[in-house]
């Protein structure tokens, strides 16, 4: 049940189209106070962020027809040359995936430029996979190695 919680917070979470928290940081505090399983928590952490994500980018998707005629095209010409060359694709969505970069609008401006959100969305889950691991690893570690030191220093007097 715990799981479907943080599952439910995450997407909820990746749906904000700005200043929302991010992920990885509401992933450790989960993670820190109902003490889940961490190797579960970013397992489901990536899905409900790409899930979100990908819903967010579907939305967006909507505004396109209520933009000007002359928009449309500058956003083709932008579709256009940042989906022209595979290489250059590649290596970006590469780039995008294993950065701690804000998402929200990478996938605002997918939704509106109508780019294949399916591999944009694997390559967010992936990168989200080892961004996660990295930060709830490093607070189970945390909280194991400096947790009662921490805990008694604060209720000492």
């Amino acid at each position: 049940m715990l799981y479907l919680a943080a599952a439910g917070i995450v997407f909820g979470i990746n749906l904000i189209p700005a200043f929302g928290p991010p992920s990885w940081a509401v992933l450790v505090l989960l993670k820190l106070h109902w003490h889940l399983n961490g190797v579960a928590l970013v397992v489901v952490g990536a899905t409900a962020a790409g899930s979100g994500r990908y819903l967010l980018a579907l939305a967006t998707r909507q505004v396109r027809g209520r933009l000007s005629e002359r928009r449309r095209e500058n956003l083709q010409a932008a579709k256009d040359a940042l989906t022209g060359h595979r290489v250059g694709a590649a290596v970006g969505l590469g780039l995008f995936a294993l950065s701690p970069l804000p998402s929200a609008q990478l996938f605002e401006a997918a939704g509106i430029l109508s780019v294949p959100l399916l591999p944009l969305t694997a390559a967010f889950f992936a990168g989200r996979v080892v961004s996660y691991s990295i930060y709830v690893g490093a607070a189970s570690l945390a909280q194991h190695t400096y947790g009662s030191v921490l805990t008694s220093t604060l209720r000492s007097p």
